[in-house]
């Protein structure tokens, strides 16, 4: 069972920064492509970014300029550096790994709130 636990989530200011992490101990971390996906109350899940194992970045239009994807191989991390965040950034945020093993298949992490007020 691959477990993948977010983290770093909260209440921000517009304007402020946050840094998500999500770490697992799947040794598919080091080859599968990671991604951030969020889903804001009554709209569907989104893209925020992905990472692939060669590190290959990919960000939602919403969020370039904005946000940074990274991986920490080393410690199986990945992180979403959230910079000039706006209320329409307000969400739960999924880490996400596509399995290299079997196409197709993805795991995903519970969610974690960020909440983007004054």
């Amino acid at each position: 069972q691959v477990q993948l636990v977010e983290s770093g989530g909260g209440l921000v200011q517009p304007g402020g920064s946050l840094r998500l992490a999500c770490a697992t101990e799947s040794s598919m971390f080091r080859f599968g492509t990671m991604g951030w996906y969020r889903q804001a109350p009554e709209k569907q899940r989104e893209l925020v970014a992905t990472i692939t194992g060669g590190g290959f970045t990919n960000y939602g239009d919403s969020v370039k300029g904005r946000f940074a994807i990274s991986r920490e191989k080393g410690k199986n991390i990945m992180y979403l550096q959230m910079n000039s965040l706006e209320p329409e950034d307000t969400a739960v945020y999924y880490c996400n790994l596509e399995s290299p093993l079997a196409p197709g298949v993805d795991y995903w992490g519970k969610g974690i709130l960020v909440t983007v007020s004054s």
